[in-house]
């Protein structure tokens, strides 16, 4: 069940003459955030865990978001400036690919920026942003809107980790599913694979433009998650903040550091929080006793070979793969057709 948050366009004023009417975005909300489902389904049973873990969704209330805007901003992070020099070499090319006025579903949006650069180049009919945080979500695209008047927007608020649902409202006919930011490499080898199976079945025939994240030194790494200004650190502890809010527990974030680090074995990247002291958190009706130094598993981030992820696409059912990578082979840029 979804409800209509606003719609409509912006009006004119009487008698003005060149003045472009600017269509006002609609946003849908898909199962608005219930903190006593979360802690029941979720984020209760997580804590208790051993070890404790919480999924990175919950990284992306209003805050977080802001602060990972910032982060892809910071010089150690590569994957978005590396992801958006590849498209700006490689999106005439891209373009030919693609047939015009195909509906660009913008899965994480964020604040939009990525798709933004798309939309003209690869001639888009329709901007749908799909992302967890709803408020977030709605200031980003009004202010894309505004840049682009006459293209009809959609927002759509929904935890898309368990489920991609799309509503009725994206409409019919082929899409272009846009997942960029190598967001996959959240999943392990078998969510991604489920997941890739959902886009297939949401793009109806058309086509999926994804970034991956890809295998190289350690030492960069390990730098792009755990920077020396601290901000990806901030963007951890954040999390504690927001379950706070959610579930009425105690964390205090001064007693957690950010913890990041490779795993060659698993080829990802962990983010932990570790408890600085022993220490007990409380919610209603509930507790979990951390010791000094044991942690909650934050995220991961798979790094893939170009060959494997191309083989996991197949498998998935997608065909007619094609891919873009930097000169350093850190990042690639795939397009498959659904």
């Amino acid at each position: 069940m979804h409800s209509l948050w606003y719609c409509g366009e912006y009006a004119q004023p009487a008698g003005a003459v060149g003045v472009l009417t600017v269509r006002s975005p609609r946003l849908i909300e898909i199962d608005r955030h219930d903190p006593t489902t979360a802690v029941h389904d979720d984020l209760l049973p997580g804590l208790s865990a051993c070890p404790a873990r919480v999924s990175p969704k919950y990284f992306y209330d209003e805050l977080g978001s802001s602060l990972f805007a910032a982060i892809t901003r910071l010089p150690e992070y590569y994957p978005t400036r590396t992801e958006a020099a590849i498209f700006a070499r490689h999106v005439d090319d891209i373009g030919t690919q693609l047939a015009q006025g195909l509906t660009l579903v913008d899965i994480g949006a964020g604040n939009c920026e990525k798709a933004a650069a798309l939309l003209i180049p690869l001639r888009v009919g329709r901007y749908v942003a799909v992302d967890i945080s709803v408020d977030f979500l709605g200031d980003s695209l009004t202010r894309l809107q505004l840049q682009h008047p006459q293209l009809p927007m959609l927002g759509v608020g929904t935890d898309f980790s368990q489920r991609l649902l799309l509503p009725a409202e994206v409409g019919d006919g082929q899409r272009l599913l846009f997942y960029p930011g190598s967001s996959i490499g959240n999943f392990t080898p078998a969510q991604a694979l489920d997941f890739l199976r959902q886009l297939r079945d949401a793009a109806q025939g058309g086509v999926l433009l994804i970034g991956v994240d890809l295998c190289k030194p350690v030492a960069v790494l390990e730098a792009a998650y755990d920077d020396p200004l601290g901000v990806t650190a901030a963007f951890n502890r954040n999390l504690l903040r927001n379950l706070n809010q959610l579930i009425g527990s105690d964390f205090f974030l001064a007693d957690w550091r950010h913890v990041a680090f490779f795993d060659e074995a698993q080829s990802r990247i962990e983010m932990h929080l570790e408890a600085l002291r022993p220490l007990c958190v409380r919610w209603p009706g509930g507790e979990r006793a951390f010791a000094a130094g044991e942690r909650i598993h934050t995220e991961n981030s798979y790094k893939w070979r170009v060959d494997d992820f191309t083989a996991l696409l197949g498998e998935a059912g997608f065909s007619e793969i094609r891919q873009w990578t930097d000169e350093r082979c850190w990042f690639a840029v795939f397009l498959a057709q659904a």
